[in-house]
C-alpha cells in the first residue's frame, strides 16, 4: 500500500463574490491510494483563506500522510485533528477502497461508488438549493431568475456587502413569493457587526426568511450566544465551527451558543467522523442540520453527496456547485430542477 498527491487548481466560470471578497480560482489536492496496482483517489479540498488547516506546511503535511499511510484510517484521523481538509481526503481513499476492492473501478476514477443507497443507484435524488453568489444587482437578480426558471424552491443568498440593495432584493421576491411557494435563505459570511445583526435579524424576520448563516464573525461567543437566544431569525452556525477540534469543545461550543440550526461542511470540520461528532453534538440539543460543499471539485462532492444520502435528509442540502468551474472533473451528479441525482 503506498500513496501520493497532486495539487489542481480549479478554474470559476464566473467569478465568485463572498463577504470576503471575489475567487477567480481555487486550489485543491488529490490524493490517490494504491493497493495491489489499483488506485483510489480522494479529494483534500483546502480552502485557503478559511480552512483552519491553511498553513505554509500543507504539502509537507500531505507527504506525511503519503509517507505514514500504512497507519490506515483511523490513526491517520486521530494524528490530523488539526488538518480537518486532509482528514476527509483521507477518510474519501480508504472508503473507495473498502467499498470498491473487489470490484471493478478504473472506468470510473473520478467517481466511485461509496456508500450503499437508492441516489448511490439513480433510483433517489436530494432536494438542494439554488445558491445566489454576491455581485452587481443586476447580475444578481439574473441568478435568481435562472434558479426560478429551474424550479427552485429554495434559495439561499450571499449578502453583508450592501445590504440596502440586498433587502430590496428578498422583499421583492417576498411581494412575488410566499414563504410557502419559495424559501429563502441567507448567508452573511460574517458580514455584520452585533448592532447591524440585531436589526438585520428583524428585518429578515418580517420577511419569513429561513435562517441566516454567520451573521457575525467566528469567535465572538458571547454575542452569538446573545444574538441566537433572542433572534426572531433562525440562526445557523457556519464559520464558527472551523478550527474547533476536540469533541468535547464541540459540545461545549453548542451548548453555549444554542443555535437553531449548524451547517457542516465536511473539508472544513473533519470529514464524515468531525461531521458525525457535530451531529451528535446538536442531536443532545435538538438543534437541526444541514450538509454543504466547500468548493470541491466534482471528486470530493462526489463523496459528500453518497455520504448525505444516507442520512436522509428532508430540508434542502447546500450541494449543487459542481458546475462552477471550467475544468472540474468529469461527474455522475446531475441537477433536475431543484432535486441532485447521480446517473448510474
Amino acid at each position: 500500500m503506498k500513496a501520493s498527491f497532486e495539487s489542481y487548481t480549479l478554474f470559476f466560470k464566473n467569478p465568485s463574490g463572498t463577504s470576503r471578497g471575489v475567487l477567480t480560482e481555487k486550489t485543491t489536492y488529490l490524493l490517490t491510494l494504491t493497493v495491489e496496482g489499483k488506485n483510489y483517489l480522494g479529494e483534500c479540498a483546502l480552502f485557503k483563506g478559511l480552512s483552519a488547516d491553511d498553513r505554509p506546511n500543507y504539502e509537507e503535511k500531505l507527504q506525511w500522510v503519503c509517507d505514514h499511510i500504512n497507519l490506515g484510517r483511523d490513526e491517520l484521523w486521530n494524528q490530523l485533528k488539526e488538518w480537518p481538509s486532509i482528514q476527509f481526503g483521507v477518510e474519501q481513499v480508504f472508503q473507495n477502497c473498502s467499498y470498491n476492492y473487489n470490484r471493478e473501478i478504473a472506468e470510473d476514477r473520478y467517481n466511485p461508488d461509496l456508500f450503499q443507497s437508492a441516489f448511490m443507484g439513480g433510483e433517489q435524488g436530494m432536494r438542494i438549493n439554488g445558491l445566489i453568489w454576491m455581485g452587481s444587482i443586476e447580475f444578481m437578480r439574473e441568478q435568481i431568475q435562472q434558479k426560478l426558471a429551474q424550479s427552485y424552491r429554495c434559495i439561499k443568498l450571499k449578502i453583508g456587502v450592501d445590504w440596502e440593495k440586498e433587502h430590496e432584493i428578498l422583499t421583492q421576491l417576498r411581494k412575488e413569493f410566499s414563504a410557502e411557494q419559495l424559501e429563502l435563505r441567507v448567508d452573511a459570511n460574517g458580514g455584520f457587526t452585533y448592532d447591524e445583526a440585531v436589526v438585520v435579524l428583524q428585518q429578515l424576520a418580517t420577511l419569513q426568511i429561513h435562517s441566516i448563516e454567520q451573521p457575525i464573525k467566528a469567535g465572538n461567543l458571547e454575542q452569538m450566544k446573545a444574538l441566537c437566544a433572542q433572534t426572531p431569525t433562525p440562526i445557523a452556525l457556519d464559520e464558527e465551527l472551523i478550527g474547533v477540534f476536540e469533541y468535547e469543545d464541540k459540545l461545549k461550543l453548542i451548548e453555549l451558543i444554542q443555535p437553531q440550526f449548524v451547517i457542516l461542511k465536511p473539508s472544513l470540520v473533519g470529514g464524515i467522523k468531525g461531521s458525525l461528532e457535530w451531529i451528535e453534538a446538536c442531536d443532545i440539543h435538538g438543534i437541526d442540520f444541514w450538509i454543504t460543499s466547500a468548493l470541491e471539485s466534482n471528486i470530493g462532492l462526489n463523496a459528500i453527496a453518497q455520504w448525505t444520502a444516507i442520512l436522509y435528509p428532508e430540508m434542502p442540502q447546500g450541494l449543487g456547485t459542481g458546475s462552477l468551474f471550467t475544468n472540474n472533473f468529469p461527474s455522475r451528479l446531475e441537477v433536475k430542477g431543484e432535486m441532485l441525482y447521480r446517473r448510474k
